[in-house]
């Protein structure tokens, strides 16, 4: 049974924060529909990037709304809704199903570790069966470097066969180019969707449907060529992603990440990061400037990236 494939270049797209600690949810709607005006197909919210488990059900709600309140079409959000309650993931979901945002990110439940395929597969299951809403579709989230629980083959394709129309892809963020290549084997009919900026290349070039990744906040344009052209992108495109990686993955990733984009967009509260994580020290922060410098990333691009959402939010 085909899937409904989603394709080409999101945006794991960071969480601003007030200067009292509290969601912006004005400036994250704003850089959204930015990101979709520059070249992405689409944004990721309360992922990993964004810090979704330090926030509440109802911060992701509304941080949800002033998305689509900014003019971002539902079909270009992807809502994580990875939580550690089950009733908590089901409250996310019914909360975006309502507003038309039908494509959803589930990360398996990860407080407790060495739980089996079984009970990963009863999480999703009972996810799926108690929201019975026919219009989702779940993107299936392997991060096991960070969660600790891992997205095997075999559960997956067990929701896949359970659940053809609901379940139509997999976030592979660990990594392991290897693993990639053998999802993409493995599971053809759906959509593999990469982390590692410097995996886009090969793995589309091998059949992958695009990206969901946080780089692509930085330089849009330049992952949407890259993914665009899978294993005939130019090499001083992927000569840049590795330098890029290079200077934002040289400490913890999301702290970084959001100090590059507070350097890029003249907006320092973008630096600013909620418990445990912690923000970037000066001295790192100014060697993390003129590492971007060197990359030639030094301001943003205002120039138009030509997304194929774009003609939505003229």
């Amino acid at each position: 049974m085909a899937r409904q494939r989603i394709m080409g270049t999101w945006a794991a797209i960071p969480t601003p924060l007030t200067a009292g600690g509290g969601l912006d949810a004005p400036m994250l709607g704003r850089f959204a529909a930015e990101l979709l005006l520059r070249g992405c197909d689409g944004v990721a919210l309360f992922g990993t990037t964004g810090e979704g488990p330090a926030f509440s059900v109802a911060e992701r709600a509304a941080g949800l709304e002033a998305v689509l309140a900014a003019g971002v079409p539902p079909d270009r959000v992807i809502a994580s809704v990875g939580c550690t309650a089950l009733a908590d993931v089901e409250a996310l979901s019914r909360h975006a199903l309502a507003r038309g945002v039908v494509r959803l990110m589930m990360l398996p439940p990860f407080f407790f570790k060495g739980v089996g395929p079984d009970g990963v597969f009863a999480a999703f299951a009972r996810t799926i069966d108690r929201l019975g809403d026919e219009r989702m579709r779940l993107v299936l989230y392997h991060i096991p470097q960070t969660s600790a629980v891992a997205m095997p083959h075999a559960v997956i394709g067990r929701l896949a066969a359970a659940y053809p129309e609901i379940v139509v892809g997999i976030k592979d963020s660990s990594g392991d180019l290897d693993h990639t290549l053998g999802l993409i084997r493995a599971f053809p009919d759906l959509s593999v969707l990469v982390g590692a900026e410097n995996h886009v290349a090969p793995a589309v070039g091998h059949g992958a449907a695009g990206t969901i990744c946080g780089i692509a906040n930085l330089a849009p344009q330049l992952i949407r060529r890259v993914c665009d052209m899978g294993d005939m992108a130019r090499p001083e495109d992927l000569a840049k992603i590795d330098a890029l990686i290079a200077v934002v993955a040289a400490g913890p990733f999301v702290p970084r990440v959001k100090a590059a984009l507070a350097a890029l967009s003249g907006h320092p509260q973008w630096s600013w990061v909620r418990p445990p994580l912690e923000p970037v020290a000066a001295e790192e922060g100014v060697a993390l400037v003129a590492g971007l410098k060197a990359t030639g990333l030094s301001a943003f691009d205002r120039e138009r990236g030509g997304s194929r959402t774009e003609a939505a939010l003229a």
